[in-house]
């Protein structure tokens, strides 16, 4: 056997070609690589993942017949209310989202410039409070029909009057509070169309309705359907106007079952359901896009063609944006307003600053903990884009298709064990019991806030960080900084307004989250959503009205930021172009 040769002094030993050929190999695969931004990575995921696992894990166990009496009696009616919500709310939203969003960009008429941003507004009303203002004004005691008697002289079988409290109803103030999903997405789209292809359209001799519906819509495809999957995303969450209205879908079937029957394993596996729908949807939506992609094929950028509408045309134009903002937040708003004023919660002073006060601490908490871990993660998506981090940044992603109900009974699962495990140790070895330490605390609140809305912030802050040139980050690297210092020092500091944009985004979904937090609140524990919905669920509507227009007051400013982000949404356009 022939000696390998010396190698010269002051230097490390001469590598072997196998060696050598090892080392390429595993720097070529940057997936397989680990180091401290990869590993907080994949535990953001996991922490993240653990509910959805847990609810998962539950679908082998045995329920003792439970699941079988359910089948037998009330999944059918939960499956079929779900379906028709999502297939209802779906095109709604698709038709008031795509139209609206066509006439802002695309046509010129009175009052053009205010709707582009009022379409918004509606965003702001979580749709417990809206159910709650619309049962007050339309029921068979309210103002409307108690006018429509006093004035025609009807009695109460003299005249037809639509159940707001309905499947129907519920359906409807569901699309009027989600449709902006739609509009804001589409819109965008709309924005940053090819003119050429638009004029190519034109010069075929195909008019508005033409170059909408077989032009504008295919090529803002992706958009829309995005925004209709964020709509069925909440509507599949949607706990308070269902609960509220008597309408049974998984969501009240999930806080039934746990608090009514005390089956926990068969409101996982009600879960389990409601999450395989979920993933259905989302399967469903990303094979419909085939290998179909959409690129710009120019840089240059010019002015939309833009359709004067006048006469009768430019007040169905008025009309069809006006009704949709009338009725998602006007009106509503104007209600909570008027039963504030003449009657207001009982509580209003003291106490309802304590409620208020809960709701600021969790929403402000879960906003700083949901953008610092967004941070960390697209900052180590970026660091090492391989399939590792892809995979994890998508796991972390899943929350917000998630439903709060869903996510609120993984976690309460396993924080339960966990001080049973607690007490027990501690009642056996010292005799005390610690009492609730995890699952009794707000520490699940804040935990499953993150978990449903880790995404919101996530998506915000991986779009501002993907504008940042890399050589941004060779330059700081030459210059001595870590990639710790480079996102403190660089990155930073350039992504200000999105960090505050997606605290503020956090920040309202937490103020308006509901189920999750009705299921995981410690004891005497309340917060504005879950003091509106006790309320209305006693028929105390006007009382109700305090918290819910608070919540609303504060849904309005990220309505702003967004409306003010929009108008420089298609690159090298000027404000009187949008």
């Amino acid at each position: 056997m022939l000696a390998s040769p010396a190698s010269p002094p002051g230097r490390p030993p001469a590598l072997s070609r196998t060696h050598r050929l090892s080392r390429i190999a595993r720097a070529a695969r940057p997936g397989l690589r680990f180091d401290a931004w990869n590993l907080l990575t994949l535990g953001i995921a996991a922490i993240v993942a653990l509910p959805v696992l847990v609810v998962l894990a539950h679908i082998v166990m045995p329920t003792d017949g439970i699941w079988h009496h359910l089948a037998s009696t009330v999944l059918g009616r939960y499956l079929a209310n779900t379906l028709f919500l999502v297939i209802t709310v779906g095109l709604g939203t698709f038709i008031i989202g795509t139209g609206t969003a066509w006439l802002v960009v695309m046509c010129r008429f009175p009052g053009r410039r205010l709707f582009e941003w009022a379409l918004l507004l509606p965003l702001a009303v979580p749709t417990y409070v809206i159910a709650y203002a619309y049962t007050d004004f339309l029921q068979y005691a309210g103002p409307l029909q108690s006018w429509l008697r006093a004035a025609f002289d009807w009695g109460r079988d003299d005249y037809f009057f639509p159940n707001i409290r309905s499947l129907g109803g519920a359906a409807t103030l569901i699309t009027l509070v989600l449709y902006p999903y739609v509009y804001m997405l589409t819109r965008a789209a709309f924005l940053e169309q090819s003119v050429c292809v638009l004029d190519v359209g034109r010069t075929l001799g195909r008019g508005p309705w033409r170059l909408f519906s077989s032009i504008a819509i295919p090529l803002a495809r992706p958009a829309i359907v995005g925004g209709v999957s964020l709509a069925l995303m909440e509507t599949l969450n949607e706990f308070g106007a269902v609960q509220y209205f008597g309408v049974d879908t998984f969501t009240t079937g999930i806080y039934r079952t746990w608090f009514g029957m005390g089956e926990q394993v068969a409101a996982a596996q009600l879960a389990a359901c409601l999450l395989a729908f979920v993933i259905l949807l989302v399967l469903l939506e990303r094979a419909s896009r085939g290998k179909r992609r959409y690129f710009h094929t120019t840089g240059r950028y010019q002015r939309l063609p833009e359709f004067q509408l006048t006469g009768w045309r430019a007040t169905a134009a008025c009309l069809a944006c006006l009704t949709p903002v009338l009725v998602g937040f006007l009106i509503p708003g104007g209600l909570l307003g008027y039963l504030s004023i003449k009657g207001g919660d009982s509580l209003f002073g003291a106490r309802f600053l304590e409620f208020a006060g809960n709701s600021l601490v969790l929403a402000t908490l879960a906003a700083l903990v949901a953008v610092a871990l967004a941070l960390v993660l697209s900052y180590g998506a970026r660091l090492h884009p391989g399939p590792t981090t892809r995979t994890a940044t998508r796991i972390a992603a899943l929350g917000y298709a998630v439903p709060g109900s869903v996510v609120a009974v993984g976690i309460l699962i396993p924080f339960a064990w966990l001080d049973d495990q607690i007490n027990g140790w501690l009642r056996a070895h010292y005799g005390v019991i610690a009492g609730l330490i995890f699952s009794g605390s707000a520490f699940i609140l804040i935990y499953a806030y993150v978990v449903r809305f880790l995404a919101v912030s996530f998506n915000a802050l991986e779009a501002s960080l993907g504008k940042v040139t890399p050589n941004m980050d060779a330059a700081a690297r030459t210059l001595g900084q870590t990639a710790s210092g480079t996102l403190r020092r660089v990155h930073t500091p350039i992504m200000r307004s999105s960090l505050l944009a997606a605290a503020i985004l956090v920040f309202v979904d937490v103020m308006k989250e509901l189920p999750a937090t009705i299921i995981l609140r410690p004891f005497n524990f309340d917060t504005l959503a879950v003091r509106a919905h006790n309320l209305a669920a006693d028929e105390r509507l006007a009382e109700a009205s305090t918290a819910s227009l608070a919540i609303v007051a504060v849904g309005v400013i990220p309505v702003v930021l967004l409306s003010l982000a929009m108008r420089r949404a298609r690159p090298g356009g000027k404000d009187e172009h949008l």
